[in-house]
């Protein structure tokens, strides 16, 4: 671009708070807004001095102009690729999220770094693959403490520099440990067994944001729709509590308890609504519209010691959906506040697991060179007893010689067609097929994944090489909170496979995937080796040894959800006929879904088969 036209834009530094507002250094700073009805303070730093930067294109995208909060200005760098930009927000913050709003020459690949000192730095999101756009990375569930924040360029997506609308940064200042009665929650760590996407993540409820109607869409944590959820926060130390504020969102508890702990895993139940109290929250049912969250202000029986503070969800609220029919969502908590004295502002997330040394070894292959399938490695999964029918698809699983055998050193999973003649879980299938896994044989956590297989080409035909969390069955977690790892899926394309992860935001139709395409006129009906790498760290998945998907934790949590990855999986081969994912390609809706007649006359024929040459698991330690 030898000329860029100035585009509008908002530029500004935003600090959330609770308490009395954030306010940024003399040098920094040309005013501090005041509370605002919704308990939320913003600081803007307009002054150059508190914004530096490598270099700047010309005295037109000075470094400040990304800060200024003036929207028809921004920073652009000069065109290196190691250019920065560093914002000082004059005290030590816990920071919460970075918002980046690129313009048309953004980064593809850039850090943002966190320090106290302006001197050490320490990464806290990690782009490989920017697009730019405008970016929100959250920071949970890493401790990030920073009196400096900064973008560290590394390629850029463009000839020209990086260039920003905007570098908003969100977080505020860990209340301290207090002698008098204060909120000793405020800004503090906070967790959560489960939560419906990174921008409801637990670290919301401490942030010190509260709508007064009770129903804006402000920061929140969200569970996902299970009763058995639950929020915690820690208070930094041993604190005497008499009070605890939760300022919900419509999706309310019903039921619940409130916990106290010493050491994050033994709890003491210090309050819970009376069967009075529940009956009357149980009857207040509305459509999603018309309701309006609650506060509920518990002054404890008697003052409770501990250091960690925990809601406990025991039922959800009830909403019309339409009436008289009602539905029930997750929890939906704005605010947890704490008010006691004692706690500690060194409350810290714990740091994330590292990646695993030493090499690696198998610890499960399979040939398939026997007369028959190993049942001490391999379940052979029906329809009806291991599971039930999913995704519309048109087949019943069954344990037989006709859909799951060994033949000439492979495996076989084939499909057959009899219409009507396959009653399984309550059903009439027209359709059988194989799929087997190894869950309850060998499940595991972490590890290198591969198999070398040769699928079948047409439209609706669906094998699939995948893992799946082990505790899927427990109704207490359940899809997608067990996490998926799809290693390889096809829908019948000669050209093309897929792969994908699905957990709590990012599941379905909204899953973290890629798609490959084979080189030098491969298809799928040949044979190809398809792994991934899993780690504590993140997923690579390859075709033939050449990465086609990269997807770090950091990465994922930033920017879409919850790492549910940190557990044991099993693996699972089968091949599905028709369903949602083949019928979002095809278009086909008869005669079945997403199976068309040429397709059924294929299966009808007995040619339809995925086959399996063999299958590793190799693991460190």
């Amino acid at each position: 671009m030898a000329s860029r036209t100035l585009l509008t834009a908002l530029a500004a530094l935003t600090l959330l708070a609770a308490g009395p507002a954030f306010t940024p250094p003399a040098a920094a700073r040309t005013t501090a807004a005041a509370w605002d009805t919704d308990r939320a303070a913003t600081a803007y730093a307009t002054d150059p001095a508190a914004v530096t930067a490598s270099g700047s294109e010309n005295a037109g995208s000075a470094p400040g102009l990304a800060f200024d909060g003036n929207g028809a200005t921004r920073w652009s760098s000069d065109f290196t690729d190691d250019a920065w930009l560093r914002v000082d927000l004059g005290a030590v913050v816990r920071v919460g999220r970075v918002v980046l709003d690129w313009e048309a020459a953004y980064g593809k690949r850039y850090v943002l770094e966190a320090s106290t000192d302006g001197t050490a730095w320490t990464p806290f999101y990690t782009e490989t693959a920017g697009t730019g756009g405008s970016v929100t990375a959250h920071t949970y569930p890493q401790e990030v403490r920073a009196r400096y924040v900064r973008l560290r360029g590394v390629e850029r997506a463009t000839p020209y520099g990086y260039s920003l609308w905007s570098f908003k940064v969100y977080g505020g200042e860990p209340a301290p440990a207090a002698t008098t009665r204060a909120n000793l929650a405020l800004n503090h760590p906070a967790y959560a067994n489960y939560y419906q996407h990174a921008g409801n993540s637990p670290a919301f409820v401490t942030d010190g944001g509260v709508p007064a109607d009770l129903k804006a869409d402000a920061t929140r944590w969200s569970s996902d729709w299970n009763a058995d959820r639950w929020v915690s926060v820690d208070l930094g130390a041993t604190s005497v509590i008499d009070t605890v504020d939760l300022y919900w969102e419509a999706a309310y508890a019903v039921d619940y308890e409130l916990q106290v702990s010493d050491d994050n895993r033994t709890w003491r139940t210090v309050y819970r609504p009376s069967a009075a109290e529940v009956a009357a929250r149980r009857a207040d049912v509305k459509s999603p519209a018309e309701a309006t969250g609650r506060h509920d202000s518990v002054r404890l029986p008697a003052p409770a010691t501990g250091r960690y503070v925990r809601m406990l969800g025991k039922e959800r609220r009830s909403f019309y959906n339409p009436a008289p029919a009602t539905a029930q969502f997750g929890y939906s908590l704005y605010e947890f506040e704490v008010w006691g004295t004692g706690g500690s502002a060194a409350a810290a997330y714990p740091a994330l697991p590292g990646d695993q040394t030493g090499g690696y070894r198998t610890t499960f292959f399979d040939d398939f060179t026997s007369a028959a399938l190993d049942r001490s490695k391999w379940r052979v999964v029906r329809t009806g007893t291991e599971m039930g029918p999913v995704n519309g698809e048109s087949q019943a699983y069954v344990d037989s010689t006709d859909t799951v055998r060994q033949e000439n050193g492979a495996l076989v999973l084939q499909s057959k067609y009899c219409k009507g003649c396959t009653q399984a879980g309550g059903g009439t299938y027209d359709f059988t097929s194989g799929r087997i896994d190894t869950h309850t044989k060998f499940d595991f956590t972490y590890g290198r994944v591969s198999a070398r297989m040769k699928l079948p080409v047409g439209d609706g035909f669906w094998p699939a090489f995948w893992l799946l969390g082990s505790d899927v069955d427990d109704p207490s977690v359940s899809w997608p909170a067990s996490g998926e790892t799809d290693i390889m899926e096809n829908i019948g394309y000669a050209d093309w496979t897929s792969s994908a992860l699905h957990g709590p935001g990012y599941s379905a139709d909204g899953n973290i995937g890629a798609r490959q395409v084979y080189p030098a006129a491969g298809r799928a009906d040949q044979w190809h080796t398809y792994a991934v790498e899993w780690t504590p760290t993140g997923m690579r998945f390859s075709v033939d040894d050449r990465l086609v998907q990269e997807t770090t934790r950091n990465k994922l949590e930033a920017t879409r959800g919850q790492w549910v990855f940190g557990h044991n999986q099993y693996v699972i081969l089968n091949l599905a006929l028709g369903g949602a994912y083949p019928a979002g390609w095809n278009q086909v809706t008869t005669p079945y879904w997403g199976l068309p007649q040429s397709s059924v006359d294929r299966i009808a024929g007995g040619g339809v088969r995925a086959e399996v040459d063999w299958v590793r698991v190799e693991q460190k330690g």
